[in-house]
C-alpha cells in the first residue's frame, strides 16, 4: 500500500523568510553546510543523552556520525547522521513553521540586511539554519525517523508555497538531508558544492572540532592491478574539543569557528576565556564574551548559552545552573568530571558541585570584564554598549558580586555629552563636602537634561549621574552605597546645595520668604490635596515655576508604572509640589492671592502650576483634556 502524500502550505512568515534567503539575502553560500552539520551534532548528542537516561530506548548508538553523500552526476548532496530524529509533528514543527518567538524582529532584521555587508549573521541569530539550503539548491528533501519510533517521515520543498510530507515505513534512524543542487556554472568552480576538495574546505574551516565524525567516500586513483577506481571513507574532522586543549595550542581562527557554532552566530569573540580546575573536583571551561548582542537578549525566551557536558558528553544546551541570568550573554562550554550523566534540571539545581563552578566561573568572567575596562577601553566601550543592561541586573540578583559589579559598571553624566564615567571617577571628582552620588533616572537623555530637578545642580556646577536603562529605576532603591558614598536621586527629597557660608548668609532671606509665602502654600495645599501630598519653596529650581518631587523613600512614576505593567496593583504615590519663589509666575500667584483675586482664577491657575510641573518632568497627566481647556481659558483672558 502506497503511503499518503499530504501537501501543505508554509505559514506566511516562513513563505516571507525563505524568499528573502533565496532572492537576496545570503553572499556567504557554504554557510548552508555549516548548519546542515552543526544540526547533525545536535542530534547526536541528544541520542546519546537519551540512551544514557532511558536505557530501554531502541537505538543503535555503535558508531554515531555524520556522513557526505554526493552524487555528482545527479547533482546532488546529502547530510546524514544516525542520531535523534524527528516524529512527524516535530518535522512540522521545526521545519515547515518557525515556531520561535521573535519572527516579527527577524523578519525586520533580514530586510535590513538586504545591503548589509554581513548578512549571514542572521543564520545564528534567529536559528534559522535549515532554510539556508535553498540558497543552493532548487529542491530540499528531508528523510527522518525518530530513535525508539517505527515509522520515519519525508518532507520535500522546492522553496516556494508548499511542502509535501509522508510516511515512510522503512526509513533508517536518523535525519538525512538531500540537497537537489542548483546548476553550476562550470567557471564558478568556488561554489561546487559535488566537489570533494570543496565540501573538505568547508568543514575544516567550519565544523572541524565537532566532537563526531564527519565522513565522506573519497575516490582513490586506479591500479595496475585492477584498473578501476576505488573508494575510501575518510573523516574530514579532527574531533579535538578545544576546551582540552592548551590555548598555546590553538589558533584564534579555530576560537572563533568554535565560538561561532556554540552562540549561532556570525561575529567574533570579544574576550576568549579557558578555565581549568584540579583538585575536589575537576572541570574545563572555554568561555566566550560576544562582541554582538543576540537579538532576543532581553526577551523571556532567551537562553543563556552556556552547554554542559559532563566527561565531555553533552547534557544540555543551556545550563541556567552554570551563569547566572544577568551574565547571559556569555557563551561556551563546561565540561565537568564527577556529574552523573543521567541528571536532569531538578537534580542540577541541588548540586552543591555545580554551584562551586558557577561562583567560580561568575568570578572569572567579572574579573575579565575588569581587565578589559583597565586596559582596552575600545573593547569596554562595545562591551559596555551591547550588555550594560543586563550586567547592571547583577545589581539586584547577586549581592555577594554587587560590589564588583558597580565598580565595572559605567554611566552617562553631566560631565560628558558623549562618554560615560565609571563610578570611582565621578566620586574623585566629587567637591569637598558632598557625601552623595546624584543621580536621575527618565527615559532620555534629552529629557533628564532638560528637567527642573536639573536647574540647581547645573547653576552650581554639581555632576548627575544620567540613568535611562528600565533597570536603572529600580537597582538605585537596592544599592544603598559605592565608596561610603549613598545615592541621592535629585528628584526625590529636599535638596540643598549651599556651603555653610551661603546657607547662613542667606538664612534671614530664606525665613522672610517663608513668612511671605505661608498664606499661598497653605491655600494651595488644601486646593490641590487630592493630587499632592505638600506644597512648599524649592531650592533645587532656578529657572523653571514650579515641579514635581517625590519623598525620599517614594516610588518614581516610571517604577510603578513597570510593576503595573507586570500586573501587580501598586497605588500612585502623591507627589510634592516645590514652587520657585523667584520666579515671576509664583510671584504673581502670590500677589493676586493676597489681592483676594477670583477663586476660579486661582483654582486655575494652580491647577496649571501643577500640570507644567508634570509635564516638564516628562510625566503623565491624568486629565489632558482638562489642561488643555484651563490652558485655553487663561490664554485667551490674557489676549
Amino acid at each position: 500500500m502506497t503511503a499518503q502524500v499530504e501537501q501543505r502550505e508554509f505559514q506566511a512568515q516562513t513563505r516571507q523568510l525563505l524568499d528573502l534567503m533565496i532572492h537576496s539575502i545570503y553572499t556567504n553560500k557554504d554557510t548552508f553546510l555549516r548548519e546542515l552539520v552543526s544540526n547533525s551534532s545536535d542530534a547526536l548528542d541528544k541520542l546519546r543523552l537519551a540512551a544514557f537516561q532511558d536505557k530501554d530506548l531502541v537505538a543503535d548508538t555503535s558508531d554515531l556520525h555524520i556522513e557526505l553523500v554526493v552524487d555528482a552526476e545527479a547533482r546532488t548532496l546529502a547530510v546524514r547522521d544516525n542520531g535523534i530524529g524527528m516524529s512527524r509533528e516535530e518535522v512540522i514543527d521545526l521545519i515547515g513553521t518557525l515556531a520561535k518567538s521573535g519572527t516579527g524582529e527577524m523578519r525586520k532584521a533580514m530586510a535590513a540586511a538586504q545591503s548589509s555587508a554581513a548578512p549571514e549573521e542572521l543564520i545564528g541569530q534567529f536559528g534559522i539554519g535549515f532554510y539556508s539550503t535553498f540558497m543552493v539548491a532548487d529542491k530540499v528533501t528531508l528523510l527522518t525517523r525518530k530513535a525508539g519510533e517505527q515509522a520515519g517521515t519525508r518532507w520535500e520543498s522546492s522553496g516556494e508555497d508548499t511542502y509535501t510530507i509522508e510516511e515512510v515505513a522503512d526509513a533508517p534512524q536518523g535525519t538525512t538531508v538531500t540537497l537537489h543542487l542548483k546548476p553550476h556554472d562550470d567557471e564558478d568552480h568556488l561554489f561546487d558544492y559535488t566537489a570533494e576538495w570543496k565540501l573538505t574546505e568547508i568543514v575544516k574551516r567550519y565544523s572541524d572540532f565537532i566532537s563526531w565524525p564527519v565522513r565522506m567516500a573519497r575516490e582513490l586513483p586506479a591500479t595496475e592491478e585492477d584498473g578501476a577506481p576505488t573508494t575510501e571513507m575518510v573523516t574530514l574532522n579532527s574531533m579535538k574539543a578545544l576546551w582540552t586543549r592548551p590555548r598555546s595550542e590553538v589558533t584564534d581562527e579555530e576560537y572563533t569557528e568554535f565560538y561561532r557554532h556554540v552562540s549561532r552566530g556570525w561575529d567574533e569573540p570579544l574576550e576568549i576565556i579557558p578555565m581549568r580546575a584540579e583538585g575536589t573536583f575537576e572541570y574545563q571551561a572555554l568561555l566566550f564574551i560576544p562582541t554582538q548582542a543576540p537579538f532576543d537578549l532581553f526577551q523571556r525566551e532567551s537562553k543563556t548559552g552556556v552547554q554542559l557536558y559532563v566527561k565531555r558528553v553533552f547534557i544540555m544546551d543551556d545550563c541556567e545552573e552554570l551563569m547566572p541570568e544577568y551574565l547571559r550573554f556569555v557563551k561556551g562550554v563546561v565540561d565537568a568530571q564527577d556529574l552523573s550523566l543521567n541528571v536532569s534540571r531538578e537534580i542540577l539545581q541541588q548540586d552543591r558541585q555545580l554551584r562551586l563552578i558557577q561562583r567560580r566561573l561568575v568570578k572569572k568572567v567579572l574579573s575579565t570584564i575588569g581587565e578589559i575596562q583597565r586596559s582596552r577601553a575600545a573593547d569596554y566601550t562595545t562591551l559596555w554598549g551591547q550588555f550594560g543592561r543586563v550586567l547592571k541586573e547583577g545589581l539586584l540578583s547577586d549581592q555577594d558580586n554587587r560590589d564588583t559589579i558597580l565598580g565595572l559598571s559605567s554611566f552617562s553624566s553631566t560631565n560628558s555629552e558623549d562618554g560615560v564615567t565609571t563610578l570611582a571617577e565621578y566620586v574623585e571628582r566629587m567637591p569637598e563636602g558632598q557625601g552623595q552620588i546624584y543621580f536621575m533616572t527618565g527615559e532620555t537623555r534629552a529629557q533628564i537634561e532638560g528637567s527642573p530637578h536639573m536647574e540647581a545642580f547645573r547653576a552650581k556646577g554639581r555632576e548627575v549621574l544620567i540613568l535611562t536603562d528600565p533597570v536603572d529605576e529600580v537597582w538605585v532603591d537596592q544599592v544603598p552605597e559605592f565608596d561610603g558614598k549613598t545615592f541621592q536621586s535629585i528628584a526625590k527629597g529636599e535638596v540643598d546645595l549651599d556651603t555653610e557660608e551661603e546657607r547662613a548668609a542667606g538664612e534671614n532671606e530664606r525665613e522672610q520668604r517663608g513668612r511671605d509665602f505661608a498664606e499661598l502654600l497653605t491655600w494651595l495645599q488644601e486646593t490641590l490635596d487630592e493630587q499632592v501630598k505638600e506644597v512648599r519653596l524649592s531650592t533645587r529650581l532656578t529657572e523653571s515655576p514650579a515641579c514635581v518631587v517625590g519623598d525620599a523613600f517614594d516610588m518614581t512614576p516610571a517604577l510603578e508604572q513597570m510593576f503595573r505593567a507586570s500586573g501587580q496593583e501598586i497605588p500612585t504615590a502623591k507627589r510634592i509640589l516645590e514652587l520657585n519663589p523667584t520666579h515671576p509666575l509664583i510671584e504673581g500667584l502670590r500677589a493676586a492671592h493676597e489681592a483676594n483675586a477670583e477663586d476660579t482664577v486661582l483654582a486655575d491657575t494652580a491647577e496649571l502650576v501643577l500640570g507644567m510641573a508634570v509635564l516638564a518632568e516628562g510625566g503623565e497627566l491624568a486629565n489632558p483634556a482638562q489642561f488643555a481647556k484651563l490652558l485655553g481659558e487663561r490664554l485667551t483672558a490674557a489676549l
